[in-house]
């Protein structure tokens, strides 16, 4: 009998993967379901940027194998990304790598750098792909705490008494999913002195740093982040392009160049048609962003009327594409979002699914019409039939 690795022992199906499975089958079965459970992006991307997609598709040597570290043209581009929003300075050469989305890039990081039995330190609620990462490569998962009474951040003085002599990557999310949090600079300001303290490799994800935000946000912002931090960006949500699988890595070259040297044997490069799609999106003005975050503006506060009718509360100063809502009754995380999915054909998230301190949580994604969001916010104002 051929038997799977020891690393897929403890390694569970996606749970969207799985759970999306089981909303197409209750559609089949006649039930109209209306998913605010994923990020998928629903609106168009950009027309220049489909328009230059198609015309790359008719470039000589569109179709064959491309650089590893991408196009120059586009690896600028993300350098004036950087530039134009952040106000950070990035060599394009040496501190950017485009990648096939930040997914690639949290298991490429982790491949670089982890070794069996090396520890890391894991948020809780986080992104689930921070943990399934770390348990592929025998790595040892060690949860933080976020908390609400913190602002969900860490709590610096609580992670100095954990046993941190094996640790070596720590993962961070700010702007923060699943719960919106914005970025406080000073705790993590304090986060980076505490990672060059122990030797830690500390990576930001941020994909959400140009939804419903004032504020945009880089770690490299903030002094001392070059000499231990990573940061993943994406073009999925800002952009709409979630099925392109464009991300990148911005951190310093000896970062870079040890990303590079696993990603190098795992890809021979993103379709070319892409990446100039890819440049073109990121050279756009902030007049594309803020049309984008006045549709969301609308589609968020319905979301946040239904979460009043189901005696939810929810921070109206959170950022990103989705709504993170308190549970104030004594239903479960799971009771709630079961009922609503088998009684009211509404599909959402548990917060369960980001770890133990979602339990009382609920997440609502924003990547839904105004229409289906309305037809949501009357299903649920309707008395449940006896």
């Amino acid at each position: 009998m051929i038997s799977v690795s020891n690393r897929l022992q403890e390694t569970k199906e996606y749970y969207f993967s799985k759970k999306l499975r089981e909303v197409a089958q209750l559609k089949k079965q006649g039930k109209p379901i209306i998913n605010l459970g994923i990020g998928s992006p629903d609106l168009a991307p950009p027309k220049g940027v489909v328009e230059e997609l198609m015309k790359a598709t008719q470039a000589p040597g569109a179709y064959q194998y491309q650089a590893y570290k991408g196009l120059d043209e586009l690896r600028e581009a993300m350098c004036d990304f950087y530039k134009t929003h952040y106000k950070v300075n990035v060599d394009q050469d040496q501190e950017v790598l485009p990648l096939m989305g930040s997914k690639e890039g949290i298991a490429l990081i982790s491949m670089a750098f982890l070794n069996e039995g090396d520890a890391v330190l894991v948020p809780n609620p986080g992104y689930p792909t921070y943990q399934a990462a770390t348990k592929l490569l025998n790595a040892r998962l060690i949860s933080y705490n976020l908390t609400e009474d913190h602002s969900w951040h860490p709590d610096v003085e609580a992670l100095k008494k954990l046993d941190l002599s094996k640790v070596k990557l720590m993962w961070i999310n700010y702007p923060n999913m699943p719960t919106g949090e914005p970025v406080n600079k000073q705790k993590l300001q304090e986060l980076i002195r505490f990672a060059k303290a122990n030797d830690i490799l500390l990576v930001n994800d941020n994909p959400y740093s140009m939804v419903l935000t004032d504020e945009k946000f880089s770690i490299f912002q903030l002094e001392g982040a070059s000499d231990v931090c990573l940061e993943l960006n994406s073009l999925s949500k800002s952009f709409n392009l979630a099925g392109f699988r464009v991300g990148f890595l911005v951190g310093n070259p000896e970062f870079i160049s040890a990303v590079l040297k696993v990603k190098s044997n795992m890809d021979s490069g993103m379709f070319f048609p892409i990446q100039k799609a890819a440049t073109k999106a990121l050279n756009l003005d902030l007049a594309w962003f803020e049309q984008q975050n006045e549709i969301y503006k609308q589609r968020r506060a319905i979301v946040w009327d239904i979460c009043e009718s189901l005696d939810l509360s929810v921070n109206t100063n959170a950022v990103g594409l989705f709504v993170w809502a308190k549970i104030n009754s004594s239903l479960s995380a799971e009771a709630l979002a079961d009922e609503l999915l088998y009684e009211r054909d509404i599909f959402v998230t548990p917060g369960t699914i980001f770890g133990s301190n979602g339990a009382n949580y609920v997440r609502f994604s924003l990547c839904v019409s105004v229409e289906d969001l309305k037809l949501c916010r009357e299903r649920i104002l309707k008395p449940k039939s006896v």
